[in-house]
């Protein structure tokens, strides 16, 4: 059975999913479901609880979307009044507005019918409550943003709630939203179907698994977790620090490095000293950290998928990923710093040579 599934893998149209969705998944270009969707979106359109466990890149975000979209139409057939079926969290505003990209596409033949809102900005919760008070369909946002809008009464979903996912589950806790899920639990239905989607399965996500999910089917792909060979190529150079700007320039401009990159970095001065760098020498560049604003940082990864810029530095913080540790340093600096930036994880960029 395993095998003849390996053969004849299943279409979208093959899924009872609603034309409407069809079209937009044709629009996006996607022929074939991946495994992970192909897996996924059965059993959860049965409503069953389900862990998600694929690497970043393989359509782990469509794989919770379609499911959700085609449930809130099929509920549209019988509901009159309008209400938020679906609450979307992530670790990131970046991968927020990615997820509800995701979700804007997908829904291109049916936007009256379902509406999505992203309301991780870091705005004014006033700003934010009219969209609220109009009750999208589906709210896409970190976990602290979503809870600060329940508890002023903007959002409320105790009676209407019916799906939730969490996405980059393992990076939930990391980015320090435990208490934010646990406070916001109560405000949630006592029965509504949960989704995790996670790159790995570490202890944290087995704690967010035992809070939210009820007898969950997990879906562990039998996948590497890095892309097969044939796409990835891996080199490991050993340098001295202060030769390491050197070697880069190098390989960039004897073009040993070609297409599209990104460069990671440790901090966000480095940022700004690799991107000066490059520009005495003509190579032009985009930059990514936890001090830009979200909007600036949402702008720079358009601007490289889109091409307007071949290279990409981005700050792969470690202040992010345990905040307790550096608060001290980030006191002492007084730099801001976006606790809700995610940048090495979870974000699309398109292409990357």
């Amino acid at each position: 059975m395993t095998e003849e599934n390996e053969e004849n893998p299943k279409h979208f149209h093959e899924m009872e999913i609603d034309d409407r969705i069809l079209k937009g998944i044709a629009k996006l270009g996607w022929e074939t479901p991946t495994l992970i969707q192909e897996q996924s979106i059965p059993l959860l359109l049965e409503g069953k609880d389900v862990l998600l466990r694929a690497r970043t890149g393989s359509g782990k975000s469509a794989a919770f979307a379609i499911p959700v979209i085609q449930k809130i139409l099929s509920s549209k057939q019988t509901t009159t009044h309008q209400e938020v079926k679906a609450v979307v969290l992530a670790p990131s505003k970046e991968l927020c507005k990615q997820i509800c990209k995701v979700i804007t596409d997908l829904t291109i033949k049916c936007s009256r019918e379902v509406r999505c809102v992203d309301i991780s900005a870091q705005v004014d919760l006033s700003v934010q409550r009219p969209m609220l008070i109009e009750k999208p369909d589906i709210v896409v946002s970190t976990p602290a943003r979503v809870l600060q809008h329940v508890k002023a009464d903007n959002l409320n979903v105790k009676e209407s709630l019916e799906m939730m996912v969490i996405d980059e589950a393992d990076l939930i806790f990391s980015f320090g939203y435990e208490n934010e899920i646990k406070e916001l639990l109560p405000y949630f239905p006592k029965i509504y179907q949960a989704i995790l989607a996670s790159a790995t399965l570490s202890e944290d996500v087995k704690s967010l698994k035992s809070l939210v999910l009820h007898n969950p089917v997990t879906l562990k792909l039998k996948e590497p977790d890095l892309p097969p060979s044939s796409q990835l190529t891996h080199y490991h150079l050993n340098a001295e620090e202060i030769d390491k700007a050197t070697i880069l320039y190098a390989l960039l401009k004897l073009h040993l490095i070609r297409g599209k990159s990104i460069i990671f970095v440790n901090t966000v001065d480095k940022c700004y000293k690799i991107k000066l760098y490059l520009e005495q020498f003509a190579i032009r560049t985009c930059v990514l950290n936890s001090e830009l604003p979200a909007k600036i940082r949402c702008h720079s990864v358009n601007q490289f998928n889109q091409g307007i810029y071949d290279i990409i530095i981005a700050s792969d913080e470690k202040a992010l990923e345990n905040p307790g540790e550096f608060q001290d340093k980030i006191k002492r600096f007084k730099r801001r710093k976006d606790k809700e930036s995610g940048i090495s994880r979870g974000i699309d960029f398109q292409c990357v040579a």
